[in-house]
């Protein structure tokens, strides 16, 4: 009797065991489930003989771009301690982007100040009686490698879970008695414009607070915040807004500024910038294996596994560049501009049901890359040398633009055309992307509620 089988050798029966369980309720569940482990089983034993799946790529660059692995290598072999020790200084006010590119305009004199509220958005009183309420928009900055990403998560320190705790003497009499009857920590409630991932700094988040205590100043609630914690979070400004604002919903543009550091890779100059001593190496080495065991033991967590990846064949004096210019990065992101398209394949950890249509669109005002150097302490020194990318648009998706900034590095280095991005938006698995680059450069620069303005960019 001849058995039918799927494309990898695998009988059709193997891969129904939830369609007969559906189909056929209360029939055979011991050989269903029988069937399902064998299923998994089978599957176990392909995933350990295929560590690493490569999208086909099909263009003349296909052997000269690094395989994900390389790439995985390629960014974290860097001294990521020094960019975030920079966007600490910045959190705390001892330095600032403008200091990358001195003698830089913007349209307010400085750049990401989000002080001013749109006249939409200016406190007023639309209703009377018990309906009032005070709604406040607060300004925030925070270094990301002090806390484990935005969302409140139990039992681990969130950017969230700080600043609701510190707007909790806030909250009015009745939300607070009944936090108290459900034997629940007195905590204010936080909207954001968007969730940071841990790793990731913000110079500009905002979020928004209401209460129906009458009695709240918004100086009061900077100083709580303020004082929650001190050099690693910091309350800018605070506004009373109109109840109809909403951090998220009601931004226009999202700023972001990626540092990706040009020096440094697998040895470490012994400068006046840089340091010297043997335990900064050892860290740097036990980073690199501690990741790229996470890499091949849970590459999905960064790759999204899909039937049309493939090996990637190697070639015979193939030699893959281990460098690349930024100038062709900056060409390459250019060609973004003033397009609305859909980025799921530069997504990473979305739903199923966001990887099609319309809400994977995103349109880009801004986005350009240029070589800088980090501020020295020693007036002597030159200063690491990085280079910055500033993507502004509508909207990102979930490690959006972490994987565009891989990505371009590496098309740039495999000499791929300036539509490299253009092209691979038409491809049928995330694997044609590179893994995201290390949250340690990222930070939300700024985020806005009016038109947005190219005079308010770094990089032109």
């Amino acid at each position: 009797m001849s058995i039918r089988t799927g494309g990898a050798g695998i009988p059709f029966s193997f891969l129904w065991p939830r369609c007969r369980v559906r189909r056929l309720p209360g029939l055979l569940p011991i050989v269903a489930a029988g069937t399902a482990r064998g299923c998994a089983g089978v599957m176990e034993d392909r995933r350990i003989e295929e560590h690493h799946v490569h999208y086909n790529h099909t263009d003349p660059c296909s052997h000269l771009r690094w395989t994900a692995r390389e790439c995985y290598e390629f960014m974290y072999e860097r001294p990521w301690q020094r960019v975030s020790n920079f966007f600490a200084d910045v959190v705390c006010g001892k330095s600032s982007l403008r200091s990358l590119f001195p003698g830089v305009p913007t349209a307010d004199g400085s750049v990401g100040d989000t002080d001013t509220v749109s006249a939409d958005f200016a406190s007023r009183k639309e209703r009377t009686g018990r309906w009032v309420r005070s709604t406040f928009k607060i300004d925030l900055g925070y270094h990301g490698g002090s806390f484990e990403g935005w969302q409140k998560q139990p039992d681990l320190n969130t950017v969230q879970g700080v600043v609701e705790m510190a707007l909790g003497e806030f909250v009015d009499e009745k939300k607070a008695q009944q936090l108290k009857d459900r034997s629940l920590p007195v905590e204010g409630c936080a909207s954001v414009a968007g969730r940071t991932d841990k790793g990731v700094s913000a110079l500009h988040q905002v979020c928004s607070f209401y209460t129906w205590n009458k009695s709240v100043k918004a100086c009061d609630i900077k100083d709580a915040i303020n004082r929650a914690a001190p050099g690693k979070l910091r309350a800018l400004s605070v506004a009373e807004v109109s109840r109809v604002f909403h951090p998220n919903f009601s931004a226009k543009w999202r700023r972001y500024f990626y540092i990706f550091p040009l020096d440094g890779r697998c040895k470490h100059q012994l400068n006046n910038c840089e340091r010297s001593d043997s335990a900064y190496a050892d860290e740097m080495a036990d980073n690199r294996t501690k990741l790229l065991t996470e890499f091949d033991h849970g590459n999905d967590r960064y790759l999204s596994a899909s039937p049309e990846g493939d090996h990637e064949a190697p070639v015979a004096n193939a030699v893959k560049n281990d460098s690349f210019s930024v100038s062709r990065v900056n060409q390459i992101l250019l060609q973004l501009e003033g397009k609305s398209l859909s980025y799921k394949m530069f997504a990473r950890d979305t739903k199923a049901s966001r990887s099609i249509g319309p809400p994977t669109e995103c349109y880009v005002f801004h986005a350009r890359a240029a070589e800088a150097r980090l501020p020295c302490d020693d007036q002597d020194g030159e200063g690491l040398r990085v280079m910055c990318v500033e993507l502004v648009a509508n909207r990102f998706l979930r490690r959006m633009v972490r994987v565009l900034v891989a990505t371009s590095i590496r098309e740039a280095a495999a000499g791929n055309g300036d539509d490299a991005l253009l092209k691979l938006m038409d491809a049928t698995c995330r694997r044609a992307t590179a893994p995201p680059a290390p949250p340690e450069g990222l930070c939300l620069a700024d985020v806005g509620y009016e038109e947005f303005s190219r005079e308010r960019c770094l990089i032109s």
